[in-house]
């Protein structure tokens, strides 16, 4: 591939980023904030060990997901069939791992996937159909060949003599998980270590509880699964923009036609992608099959639309992705493990954390009016950025000051909104960011070898 083609999309791809030194200054603000809100509302379930655990456990289906989601529309395809691939992956996870264990559930569970993405590559890249229209077609079919296999084999046989059913498989075994010795009091040769991280958790300090609890939840009750699921938010990153193979997934879904005068196989770089895609949608799958250790109907519960949601949010790129898989695992598992108490203790760190926005965008407005004052010409792009700086400062002010109202006149969240929260947080979420969000610019389209443009 020519340096014409490579420089082009990689100017495509990059947008301004803050640097680490501020990214990590963020972070703790972010920490101490919650950590205060920890202490004033005695809320301390918001940073505990096991609320970190859950989290993690909630967002890595999500993130493989939206990790599914980013190879797919880095070619070019959109895959809206990620929630029935996901749906094959923890059938076929299932079927497999009852049998032969997790880890044949697992592979298992990436091979359904992956023949879902295929499924998916034929229509959209062979056949030309509309890239959503294939993806429905793939979630309607998901969902109603595992709920026809579930009962044709998990409630005959051997299998419904161990337990399964027409909307449930057989127990699968559980994998195997461990805890880091001394820091969260793991084994070692049979003696059980202390569990230091758990003893400062306990003392509730500032800033100190909190990052003991953080780590402790990151280190306690861990499989190899799951930290072989995180190495792959890193190994996309190298893949994709790292490596030939990348550049070429990312210039089909930037400029299929000029990759292909260029000797770029498209046809063959957008089904790798999607099968590659299919294949993270079904080990998510597979993952929630395997860490609940069986399979159920309606088990994947929409997260392949919310991974979607947290590819979108992280604008198309492994980091941003994992954030918002973070944020809506977090919200989720607050709802399943406090119940309304925590989640109203967050009603004032979101209060403060919109009047800190509020704040960041109105000087934001206002420098930007500071510096087109003394150009002669300028242009309404310039304008509206003044104007929507401000406008969404006042927008944050409205919403913190609802949300601290709230806060001081109630006591607890009442429980349809807490059940609401994630959803509520994808739909904040995408709307907030929606302005600084760039899609690859083939991304949908469909492409015919050797026809113009």
């Amino acid at each position: 591939m020519s340096t014409t083609v490579a420089q082009k999309v990689q100017a495509a791809s990059k947008l301004p980023r803050p640097g680490l030194p501020r990214t990590l200054l963020l972070v703790a603000g972010l920490l101490v904030l919650l950590s205060l809100v920890r202490l004033l509302t005695g809320a301390h379930d918001i940073t505990s060990s096991g609320t970190v655990s859950a989290t993690l456990r909630l967002a890595i289906p999500i993130g493989l997901a939206a990790l599914g989601g980013l190879w797919a529309e880095r070619a070019g395809v959109v895959n809206i069939g990620l929630e029935g691939m996901m749906i094959l992956g923890t059938w076929c996870g299932a079927w497999a791992g009852y049998q032969w264990g997790p880890w044949a559930g697992v592979a298992a569970g990436i091979l359904g996937g992956a023949l879902g993405g295929l499924v998916h590559a034929i229509a959209t890249v062979t056949f030309g159909v509309d890239h959503i229209v294939s993806g429905v077609a793939i979630n309607i079919l998901g969902l109603g060949l595992t709920q026809f296999l579930a009962g044709l084999i998990f409630n005959t046989g051997a299998a419904k003599a161990l337990g399964g059913g027409e909307r449930q498989s057989p127990p699968i075994a559980p994998m195997k998980t461990f805890d880091l010795p001394v820091l969260a009091g793991g084994d070692v040769f049979g003696w059980r270590s202390p569990d230091a991280l758990g003893a400062l958790e306990g003392r509730h300090w500032l800033l100190i509880s909190d990052l003991a609890g953080i780590l402790r939840g990151l280190t306690a009750g861990m499989s190899l699964l799951t930290l072989l699921v995180i190495l792959l938010i890193p190994v996309t990153y190298f893949v994709l923009w790292r490596t030939a193979f990348g550049l070429r997934i990312r210039s089909c879904g930037e400029d299929p036609y000029a990759a292909e005068s260029l000797g770029v196989n498209v046809y063959r770089m957008k089904y790798a992608a999607v099968a590659i895609s299919g294949g993270c949608a079904g080990l998510a799958g597979a993952f929630i099959a395997v860490t609940s250790t069986v399979y159920q109907d309606g088990q994947t519960g929409g997260r392949g639309y919310i991974g979607l949601a947290a590819m979108i949010f992280g604008n198309w790129r492994p980091g941003g992705l994992a954030i918002g898989a973070l944020l809506f695992g977090y919200t989720d598992a607050m709802n399943l493990r406090s119940g309304g108490e925590s989640v109203h203790a967050l009603l004032l760190f979101v209060a403060v954390l919109l009047a800190g926005i509020a704040i960041w965008q109105w000087i934001r407005g206002n420098r930007l009016r500071r510096q087109i004052a003394g150009h002669d010409v300028v242009g309404a792009a310039d304008r509206r950025a003044v104007r929507n700086s401000h406008l969404a400062a006042g927008i944050s002010v409205v919403v913190a000051a609802a949300l601290a109202v709230w806060f001081w006149r109630s006591d607890v969240v009442p429980g349809e909104l807490v059940y609401f929260t994630p959803h509520l947080t994808t739909l904040l979420v995408l709307s907030l960011a929606s302005q600084r969000l760039r899609m690859p610019a083939a991304d949908g389209l469909i492409y015919r070898r050797g026809e113009a443009r």
